[in-house]
């Protein structure tokens, strides 16, 4: 190790000192981050209960300009997510970096990490939109808005499955591999904390154990409270419709077909409370058991659909909807409508900010919630086999899934035994319309009870993961010990966000609220990627010259051996 001393580079940061409490009810927690992050949600909590219509006009006119101004930014920087992940998992030296020691062997096994990969990630918004998002570019995309082609017809089928391949594929999973890769690379390999802060240690080293890392530290705390919140949202909605389609009252829906108030309640303390007591088990018990329960659901499911539903129609839509967006996959994720005058423009303008940048805004909220949770589950994969797993394998299920349940509920369509039916209900109860168009009464009572515990296990999946996430970036990276009342704490602020923004204005309303959270994060994301960038071309350089790239290598050099 003695020729490190003229190496033209030095040995990277090991150690980030974040300073926590010793004792009291913060003990092992940074007061600086858990605080502020309390007093934030607890704020957004009480403006939305206490004043609903002024929370509800700020957060329409704050949504309005903000998506707006920074749809471009949005639509960039996932690209550039994308092209970043696939640029150090193809390039050769790169993929070979393990994240953590060289000899790390992975904790979980392969199908227990993508289980817990797909539950956390999109588990719930893909049983939603499996159909819902299929539908809507059916009747509606860009090429519909130009009159190109017209809607609910066999033409619109193929454009659909391209965008809704483009929002649901590499877009959501680059992200997350982007956050989770820059988190878990210096975190395994050079020691760091396990927290949002450390990630950016590459650019700007030991400044971030102060102010500047506590900022960043809260503003990804928000963003993951603010973007599980949408998931749980559409989850709780679903979940209500589900549990009226099973006929246990009409109490649960109230006249314009939401949820009541008195359901969303109940179905917030019986889901958060169940995933509060999942998240005090930990990973390795609660979150892998329900994880592993959640595939082997969703794949009895899925196969229900390719074997009464229009399978074989699903896999032909499979094959084509793959070429097209690996054909259109650049220039659609690069395309930005422009905000001139004119009826056509200004609707292909509205149908990107409503779909697409809504998507960016909202994979970037859940990304710091989803990246670390991905990091902390992928110790001791080399990068190589962390991208390709973490963006290929959850993206082609996805498509899979796109593909053969939403290719049943648009084929029930297109060949009139729906009547309608299905493409003119709400996105929450589309599922269940496609299984009663389908099946047998009784048949389809019994597999919408399926999804019903189906979405519930996904529900309480992810909330018990982002609540232990939370405490994770609280703790200053410390994932063990239990911390009970702050586990019971960032359960129940969960439960009062989502049901204060469903009650104050649905869905929509956490949807607005999620994209303002989401724009301070962004940047922040932005800086990880060129962080982890900066990383591994820096550690491929101190290989060539024998220069240590991890915390065990550098305190063998401070050892002198």
């Amino acid at each position: 190790m003695s020729s490190t001393n003229d190496a033209p580079i030095d040995p990277p940061l090991v150690d980030l000192p974040i300073r926590t409490a010793n004792r009291g009810f913060y003990d092992g927690f940074s007061r600086a981050v858990t605080i502020p992050s309390k007093i934030i949600v607890s704020l957004i909590i009480m403006w939305a209960i206490f004043f609903p219509v002024s929370a509800n006009e700020t957060l329409t006119a704050a949504n309005s300009t903000i998506i707006r101004a920074f749809a471009g930014w949005y639509v960039y920087l996932v690209a550039f997510l994308m092209f970043a992940c696939f640029m150090v998992a193809v390039i050769p030296q790169s993929g070979r970096l393990r994240i953590g020691p060289p000899d790390e062997k992975p904790e979980f096994g392969r199908f227990s990490w993508f289980a817990m990969l797909f539950g956390a990630g999109i588990g719930i918004g893909m049983l939603t939109y499996s159909t819902g998002e299929p539908l809507a570019h059916f009747a509606n995309n860009p090429d519909i808005i130009r009159g190109t082609i017209e809607p609910l017809s066999q033409e619109a089928v193929r454009p659909a499955y391209i965008y809704t391949f483009l929002h649901w594929g590499f877009a959501a999973w680059g992200t997350y591999a982007l956050v989770g890769l820059a988190i878990g690379y210096v975190a395994y390999r050079r020691g760091l904390p396990l927290t949002i802060r450390s990630a950016l240690a590459p650019l700007f080293g030991r400044v971030l154990s102060g102010f500047s890392g506590h900022l960043v530290d809260i503003v990804a705390v928000v963003a993951t409270i603010l973007g599980v919140a949408v998931t749980m949202g559409l989850g709780v909605e679903q979940f209500i419709a589900g549990l009226a389609r099973l006929g246990l009252g009409d109490w649960l829906l109230a006249e314009d077909g939401r949820s009541s108030v008195i359901a969303i309640i109940l179905a917030l303390m019986l889901l958060v409370g169940a995933s509060t007591l999942s998240a005090l088990s930990g990973v390795g018990k609660g979150i892998k058991w329900l994880s592993n329960l959640n595939m082997g659901l969703s794949f009895a499911l899925l196969a229900l659909f390719a074997i009464v539903g229009s399978g074989l129609y699903g896999l032909g839509l499979l094959g084509t909807a793959l070429w097209d967006y690996f054909v259109t996959l650049v220039p659609n994720s690069l395309r930005l409508f422009p905000d001139v005058q004119g009826e056509t423009a200004q609707a292909l303008l509205q149908w990107q900010l409503d779909w697409s940048v809504f998507y960016w805004a909202w994979w970037i909220a859940f990304a710091p919630f989803v990246g670390m949770f991905i990091a902390r589950i992928s110790r001791g994969r080399t990068v190589r086999e962390y991208v390709f797993g973490v963006v290929l394998v959850p993206s082609l299920m996805c498509f899979v899934w796109m593909a053969i349940v939403g290719g049943t509920a648009i084929n029930l369509e297109l060949s009139g035994v729906a009547g309608g039916t299905i493409v003119e209900t709400g996105i929450s109860d589309q599922l269940y319309a496609t299984l009663a168009v389908l099946l047998d009464p009784a048949v389809a009572s019994l597999v919408s009870g399926l999804v019903v515990i189906l979405l519930m296990t996904y529900l309480i999946t992810s909330a018990d993961s982002a609540i232990l996430i939370v405490n994770t970036i609280n703790g200053a990276g410390e994932t063990d010990g239990e911390r009970r009342h702050h586990i019971l704490f960032w359960g129940g602020a969960l439960a009062f966000v989502v049901g204060s923004m469903l009650i104050l204005g649905g869905i929509d309303a956490i949807r607005i609220t999620m994209i303002i959270g989401a724009l301070p994060f962004s940047f922040v994301v932005a800086l990880m990627a060129v962080a982890i960038l900066k990383a591994i071309a820096f550690d491929l350089v101190r290989k060539r010259h024998g220069v240590p790239t991890t915390a065990e290598g550098c305190a063998d050099l401070a050892r002198g051996e």
